[in-house]
């Protein structure tokens, strides 16, 4: 049964493993305190105008899935991470530095914040030109 709450996963995984998740948990909630925290996916996942970012354990790793456009600006500090197309992988040796997660929280905040207000400038455009 999938979990209804982040608290609900957590709870399913081994102490190590929760310990490291927790505190990205933390981090992510510092950067982005108004991001709405829900079980998407099956999986913790943050939303702030959209979704923000997702984290997940598996078997032999975590990872943490802030969407590809970050991992793209933040490739040299990411380099000793292993890393996929929107998906950075950590363990709990070798966690996922905090500044980096604030730094990527907090772009992908603007990146949302800056597609809604794209979004929403061109609603009156469209209205408009329907007009004519």
């Amino acid at each position: 049964q999938l979990p209804k709450t982040v608290d609900e996963y957590l709870d399913k995984i081994p102490a190590d493993v929760r310990a490291v998740l927790e505190k990205l948990r933390a981090t992510i909630r510092s950067a982005a305190p108004k991001a709405e925290e829900a079980i998407s996916y099956g999986m913790p996942g943050y939303k702030y105008k959209g979704p923000l970012v997702y984290f997940a354990a598996f078997n032999n790793h975590c990872s943490f899935f802030p969407g590809s456009s970050q991992i793209i600006k933040l490739y040299d500090e990411l380099r000793s991470f292993k890393t996929a197309k929107g998906t950075i992988q950590f363990t709990t040796d070798k966690p996922l530095p905090a500044a980096i997660v604030k730094k990527i929280v907090k772009a992908r905040m603007q990146e949302n914040e800056a597609r809604l207000l794209a979004k929403q400038l061109k609603k009156p455009l469209k209205k408009a030109a329907k007009k004519k």
